[in-house]
């Protein structure tokens, strides 16, 4: 059979491949520590849990209107005025089946043959693969770790072209965990607004911050700004929500439209009774946030700590979302069983083969140096896990 050429660009996505292999080792009796999922290990909110029982209980089981419930739109319209200042008609407001739902939405709906899509590196690996599948190019966008991956404002305007359609915001970021300050924001959005490029601001690990940092969404920074930027956000993240599916989208009218009319021809609406859980979840889910991200800072800080006492690592203490993402170049060129370890592939290979242990490596996200580790995993597990690590590292010759 002939496939369609799009399906060549692509591979499946490294995180929930590497996720779906621990689980199968798991599952024949091996005892395998897990750092690649990107979810919470927390137990959805019990007011969710009730909203969507209720739900259940009434009968709340069939087709929606396909761009989402009235009573969901609207509390999302509240979060984003009550929280940022920002004001949208529901006409301007998409519910989809995840964030990742809603950014496919719109990169169908925006992007084409001959576009590009800035994306600052490292970046999450959905990115690039959307635009791929949509015909248009990524142009990567390279920061550092020692400037705390920033953007630079002259990298960022050497870039853009007369094709540039669109450029990736994502702070907190994943895999990183850096955040951007309003001078960052500032001059991304004054090169945005110059060259008429569309703002994509992935906000999804928004309420995951810590050390003080704080979130600002660039379409705050003024009405032109927010004209020309949409914003993706959803549940999963900060709720414990994420086999719930509920994302959204929040942006120009005409653009939201589009998007809506392409959902209503693939999926037509998310799940019925989990909109119904997330507006439990918005409206009632601050508190329970409040105290994971409590623990999340605990677990982080000892991870990082951890990491950076394993000769040859070092890892940048992040700011935001549930993330270390280690430099492991120092450990690159030493041999295991197998020969040389040359790459963040090899060495996460090596990981989950010899120390059972679930690691994503760092080319996916742009990196080569690189591999990530998700501290949304109890601390008893993260305690081993980096036991397991660190003896795997020693046994590496050089």
């Amino acid at each position: 059979m002939k496939l369609a050429a799009r399906v060549s660009r692509i591979a499946p996505s490294p995180t929930l491949a590497m996720a779906a292999t621990a689980k199968a080792m798991a599952a024949q009796g091996l005892d395998v520590v897990d750092f690649s999922s990107g979810e919470p290990d927390f137990d959805t909110p019990e007011p969710v849990k009730a909203a969507a029982e209720a739900a259940i209980r009434a009968g709340f089981t069939k087709y929606t209107p396909s761009s989402g419930i009235d009573e969901l739109r609207q509390a999302i319209i509240e979060k984003l005025h009550a929280e940022q200042g920002l004001r949208y008609e529901k006409s301007q407001v998409l519910v989809s089946c995840g964030a990742k739902h809603s950014l496919y939405n719109l990169a169908e709906a925006l992007l084409e043959a001959g576009d590009e899509i800035i994306i600052p590196t490292p970046y999450w690996v959905s990115y690039s693969d959307q635009a791929l599948l949509n015909d248009a190019t990524p142009v990567f966008l390279r920061t550092s770790e020692t400037s705390g991956y920033a953007i630079n404002p002259d990298e960022l305007q050497r870039l853009v072209t007369p094709r540039t359609k669109a450029i990736i915001v994502n702070s907190p970021c994943n895999p990183t965990g850096a955040t951007y300050d309003r001078k960052t924001l500032e001059a991304i959005a004054t090169i945005a607004v110059r060259h008429k490029i569309l703002i994509v601001s992935d906000e999804i690990y928004e309420k995951v911050l810590y050390g003080g940092a704080t979130h600002i969404s660039i379409a705050t920074l003024s009405s032109e700004v927010a004209a020309q930027t949409v914003v993706i956000n959803g549940v999963s993240k900060a709720y414990a929500m994420t086999g719930w599916r509920i994302g959204y989208a929040a942006g120009p009218k005409d653009l939201l439209t589009a998007m809506a009319n392409i959902q209503s021809q693939s999926t037509s609406n998310p799940c019925s009774i989990s909109q119904k859980a997330a507006v439990a979840a918005l409206k009632l889910g601050g508190p329970f946030t409040e105290k994971m991200v409590v623990e999340f800072d605990r677990r982080r800080r000892f991870m990082v700590d951890r990491l950076n006492s394993i000769p040859g690592v070092s890892c940048r203490m992040p700011s935001g979302a549930f993330y270390a993402f280690p430099n492991i170049s120092g450990v690159l060129g030493r041999k295991g069983p197998r020969g040389p370890i040359t790459s963040p592939q090899e060495l996460a290979n090596h990981l989950l083969k010899e120390a059972h242990v679930a690691v994503v490596p760092g080319e996916p996200f742009g990196s080569p140096h690189h591999i990530r580790l998700s501290y949304a995993t109890s601390m008893e597990s993260i305690q081993h896990g980096l036991d397991r690590l660190a003896g795997a590292f020693e046994k590496l010759s050089v």
